[in-house]
């Protein structure tokens, strides 16, 4: 009861779900979403009229004024520094506007000019000081903070009452405080373009990238060419910058100049920086995160205000809000890539029959012998990694090695090598077209294709994405094995689309079937997903049909059948099972069956903890890869089977003393050619009674 308790929660319970949401970046914007839309779902419950179109364009207007200055603070936070001074520049960019517009009697454009150049000056002071002459960004923000609220307190006890005398009517003013186009404020217009702006430069411009670039890590940047100096002031400029427009639109709106304008403006601006999740620590943030955080900070305080809450109850909550989010912060940034391995890898259910016996004596099918041990070996020491091997129609050995080199040995005796062509990653399964070209599945890249010249070209990366997967499946992260259909299908397994060439144990302990066949076609260049939820699936094999593939599921222990033409086309068949070792690649053999690889044998303890969920989670999260049960790969077997899935033949290395680990086999010429991804050798084998005439590479295509 139990068992089939831990069955069915595990195989309908997506527990990966949540570790492929949390690993995606765009889920750091959707938390602080959600909060704003739960928010404004609590206000516009409790306080009436609070989605009115008056009351929503009388928030808009303040949220874009502050919004102006929380994209000035984002960019500094982002470059790695902290401004406490937005407050002061605030009071005296207002104060800037409003004498020169009301005392001066500048025009409008001048005016706003004057603003926008006074506020970028005093943002060059702190840019100068921490950019240039290294000072701590904030302690040198909170020394200009009372610096410009000083200087703002004299200048207002002086022209206070000139300014609140004079009463300018200009069209221009009074559309920058008050007016609107198609009932959506002036500021908010503005603030729109300026965010769109933002936005662009951050993701799409060198300037944005060297910021985020500063902020991630000063020292890296400056080793890298940026002018980590330079961004850090300009940085300072554009926060200033910024805070001036912000108060120029506040000045025409309300034209006063009062003693508190401005105060615990800093403590609103950074709140709503690290509400809206732009990391404290620099290296992290957008301007969405930014619009967003001072949203909820806005709509919490006006809310409260509404409800006729004490200010010091609203500075309070801001404070509060701070402290949490700031904690949230920093312990998310520390422990997030614990806290997603944790919760990412997700084993599930799978359950095993007891293995067939291949005990010597036992008899059956699966006996183990000793008929590879004598195998003549080829390159030993010279090639490292062969998984799959292949030969062509001059009997030439090809291999691929993990140094990211196609080998190629030299027919007739295969003692010279010489490098055919060089890729980068790990050269895996391999089948030759009818024009010679050598298609190769490379682990991490996708597919790709070596001319006979041995120019390389990639065939794709990429095939359909499922509209139902959280992860983007879209790219291809570990083709693994390949056959070629008479029309020019390349039919390909991929073993995972959850992780990386270098982590397929952790697919291998989840069993969750996140494998799938792809097919791409030769004559129209397009990739398609075939099949998906599959478990590991690694060799693949046209059948001798033309209609339907062979393939392996390596952690399903079995082999199947799949049509993709003729009148079964889109059925599975299930050919072979409960296998006692895991299957590898498939390939022809001279009398018409098929050889398969197994790359390790099963044992009674994995087998019980494929049973085991829970066990597996543990194992993952307190033991070093190493340390993890794994199947014993330390004796090799190739089975002959026909396509009823009987098996006619099966060859061991019994003590592993040639080949303790095989993944793929070519018979050519009477011979059966071994590689193992595991091994330092090239394996060839004599097989008595073999048609040695028989040339795989000939035969597929129809040539004599």
């Amino acid at each position: 009861m139990r068992e089939t308790f831990t069955r069915w929660r595990y195989q309908y319970w997506p527990h990966h779900l949540l570790g492929e949401t949390l690993s995606k970046r765009w889920t750091e914007t959707a938390i602080p979403v959600i909060v704003l839309l739960i928010v404004g779902f609590v206000l516009s419950r409790t306080i009436d009229n609070f989605l009115s179109p008056t009351n929503l364009a009388d928030t808009a207007r303040q949220a874009s004024e502050i919004g102006f200055i929380g994209l000035g603070e984002a960019l500094v936070v982002i470059v790695g520094g902290i401004d406490l001074s937005v407050g002061s520049m605030f009071a005296l960019t207002d104060f800037c506007a409003l004498y020169t517009l009301n005392v001066l009697n500048w025009p409008v454009p001048a005016a706003a000019a004057a603003t926008i150049v006074c506020g970028a000056a005093l943002g060059a002071i702190n840019g100068f000081l921490i950019g240039y002459l290294k000072l701590r960004a904030f302690i040198t923000t909170l020394i200009t903070l009372i610096i410009y609220r000083s200087a703002f307190d004299l200048l207002i006890q002086r022209y206070s009452n000139q300014i609140a005398a004079a009463f300018p009517d200009f069209p221009s003013w009074n559309f920058l405080g008050g007016g609107d186009a198609l009932g959506v404020p002036s500021v908010a217009i503005a603030y729109l373009a300026v965010a769109i702006f933002g936005h662009l430069f951050l993701t799409r411009l060198r300037p944005g990238w060297h910021i985020t670039a500063i902020g991630g890590s000063r020292r890296s940047a400056y080793n890298s060419g940026v002018p980590v100096r330079r961004m850090i002031a300009l940085s300072y400029v554009a926060c200033g910058a910024l805070t001036a427009i912000g108060a120029l639109f506040f000045a025409a709106r309300l034209g006063t100049v009062g003693g508190d304008i401005g105060v615990g403006l800093e403590v609103i601006v950074l709140t709503a920086t690290v509400l809206g999740g732009i990391t404290l620590g620099g290296g992290k943030g957008s301007v969405t995160k930014s619009a967003v955080g001072v949203l909820i900070v806005l709509l919490i305080t006006n809310g409260l205000t509404t409800m006729n809450a004490r200010g010091g109850i609203n500075r309070m909550a801001l404070a509060s809000i701070l402290l949490v989010a700031a904690v949230i912060d920093i312990r998310w940034l520390k422990n997030r890539t614990r806290i997603i391995s944790k919760v990412y890898v997700a084993p599930t259910y799978h359950y095993l029959p007891p293995p067939p016996p291949t005990e010597v004596g036992m008899g059956g099918p699966f006996e183990q012998n000793d008929r590879l041990r004598e195998v003549d070996l080829i390159g030993l020491g010279r090639i490292e990694a062969p998984e799959d091997v292949i030969l062509d129609r001059n009997d030439n050995l090809y291999a691929g090695s993990r140094h990211g080199d196609v080998i190629r040995f030299l027919a007739p005796d295969y003692q010279q090598m010489e490098i055919f062509a060089h890729i980068g990653g790990q050269p895996l399964g391999m089948a030759f077209d009818r024009n010679d070209n050598l298609y190769i599945c490379i682990g991490g890249m996708g597919l790709y294709r070596i001319a006979p010249n041995g120019d390389v070209e990639k065939a794709t990366d990429e095939t359909n994405r499922s509209m139902t997967s959280v992860n983007d499946d879209s790219r291809l992260r570990l083709a693994d094995d390949l056959d070629i259909t008479d029309g020019g299908l390349v039919f390909f397994s991929e073993a995972t689309i959850r992780y990386e060439m270098d982590e397929w144990p952790i697919d291998g302990l989840e069993a969750r079937g996140n494998g799938r066949i792809i097919c791409y076609d030769t004559n129209t260049g397009k990739t398609h997903t075939a099949l998906r939820g599959l478990k590991f699936p690694n060799g693949v094999c046209v059948a001798s049909d033309g209609q339907s593939i062979l393939f392996a599921e390596t952690f399903g222990c079995s082999v199947k059948r799949y049509w993709f033409e003729g009148p079964k086309k889109g059925a599975i068949e299930v050919v072979m099972d409960n296998l006692p070792g895991y299957p590898d690649n498939i390939n022809l053999a001279s009398d018409g069956n098929y050889w398969l690889a197994l790359v390790g044998m099963r044992s009674p303890v994995l087998d019980l903890a494929w049973r085991m969920p829970g066990f597996r989670t543990r194992m993952a999260k307190r033991l070093p890869v190493d340390e993890w049960l794994f199947p014993n790969l330390n004796t090799g077997c190739v089975v002959k089977f026909n396509e009823r899935g009987e098996i006619l033949e099966s060859l061991w290395d019994f003590k592993g003393a040639n080949h303790p680990m095989i993944t793929s086999m070519r018979e050519h010429r009477g011979f059966l050619y071994l590689g193992g991804i595991a091994n330092n050798r090239i394996g060839r084998y004599r097989l008595d009674g073999a048609d040695p005439s028989f040339v795989q590479y000939d035969r597929r295509w129809g040539r004599a």
